[in-house]
């Protein structure tokens, strides 16, 4: 970008670990913010060695340049007074303390928010947790899957006659680090306009919870009835038919909206079943779509589709987006680099005054910044 990016100038001293906390870093990053990780020395970030599948580059696991990309890196012992001496020069010097430690480390370590506020009285704090700061889950784990687990997510997907289905992907700890960052965000424009830092706090639990609040909303406000998930089909626990993904000669369609009395004409299922409720009858109406659904491919379906105004879509796996040419266009993906470290990973998904925001680089050596514990920020 020729102008500046919005967050230039801003320094993040990055305390947090893996991915919800990191993520929410690298947020910040991407928009011009300069991050400066805090390791353990000698270790580093679990996710350097966690790996995802076998796959490596320079010794290192994806997932850490996917989420530590565009960062700096300084080790330090936290156990040591010296090394938690010299970080607090930075903590003087920060704007945002991140970190998602369970409840009462960060404290025992002398880098909790009192302890942090009394050195930098504006600063702006963000933490998250599993499931926030008292409660009956306070001590339990906060990974994603668990929470997931204990969210009512996992219960929601799938069928009737499924078990719970986990989501393929990090679904709480991203979401968390975009809450904490829109905190952060918000708690740095009232320090420029009133002079006030703060703490802002997330946590895997509130974020599901927000995740699901259209359904939650119905459920709090029908009688807490527990909705029935489709044994058909399935795709929402409250949508009638055809709301759904079926099956066809060569893959997969979801279909979101359309008439069943339009469908049935396209399809050639019983307009006696099209014209049943939608709701009501929602297994029986997907089950017909189901049977008529597979005769045909899905380019074929799709072309029916798209002329009628039938709101669906084929089911594409990675090899699928790649090949439409989608991201390519959206300039959403890129090269970074570091050494003999040299990947593509994914931009920030918005744009700054029409230009999507990029560095080319990779996710820091483990303590490539530690002159920064000798001379402080710059």
């Amino acid at each position: 970008m020729t102008s500046p990016l919005p967050l230039s100038g801003l320094k993040v001293l990055d305390f947090s670990q893996f991915l919800a906390g990191p993520y929410c870093a690298l947020k910040l990053a991407d928009l011009g913010a300069d991050v400066v990780k805090v390791e353990r020395a000698g270790l580093g970030d679990l996710s350097r060695y966690l790996y995802l599948t076998d796959t490596k580059i320079g010794g290192e696991s994806t997932i850490f340049h996917a989420i530590n990309r565009n960062k700096r890196s300084v080790a330090v012992d936290l156990k040591s007074e010296d090394d938690k001496a010299r970080l607090r020069k930075l903590v003087e010097g920060a704007d945002v303390i991140l970190q998602n430690f369970r409840p009462g480390v960060m404290e025992r370590l002398g880098f909790g928010y009192e302890a942090v506020r009394k050195i930098n009285p504006s600063v702006v704090y963000g933490t998250v947790t599993g499931y926030g700061s008292e409660g009956p889950w306070v001590d339990l784990p906060g990974q994603d899957l668990l929470a997931q687990a204990r969210s009512g997510v996992m219960w929601l997907s799938g069928g009737a006659n499924d078990g719970p289905v986990a989501m393929g992907l990090p679904v709480a700890d991203v979401l968390a680090g975009s809450s904490l960052a829109h905190g952060v965000l918000a708690l740095l424009y009232r320090r420029a306009t009133q002079g006030i830092g703060g703490m802002v706090e997330t946590s895997l639990i509130e974020v599901l919870a927000d995740l699901q609040f259209e359904l939650l909303t119905t459920w709090l406000n029908d009688g807490r009835r527990t909705p029935k998930r489709s044994a058909n089909n399935p795709a929402h626990a409250y949508l009638a038919a055809p709301y759904g993904v079926y099956e066809t000669a060569n893959g997969h369609i979801a279909i979101a909206m359309g008439k069943l009395e339009l469908l049935a004409q396209i399809t050639g299922i019983d307009p006696a079943t099209a014209a049943l409720d939608a709701f009501e009858h929602r297994d029986r109406i997907k089950a017909a779509l189901a049977e008529r659904l597979k005769t045909a491919d899905s380019g074929a379906w799709m072309e029916k589709f798209v002329a009628a105004d039938i709101w669906a879509a084929p089911v594409m796996d990675w090899n699928g987006v790649i090949e439409s040419g989608v991201l390519q266009t959206l300039d959403m993906v890129q090269d970074i680099a570091r050494g003999e470290v040299a990947m593509q990973t994914t931009k920030l998904p918005l744009r700054i005054d029409g230009t999507r925001p990029a560095s080319g680089r990779a996710a820091p050596e483990l303590g490539d910044a530690n002159t920064l514990l000798e001379r402080g920020w710059g």
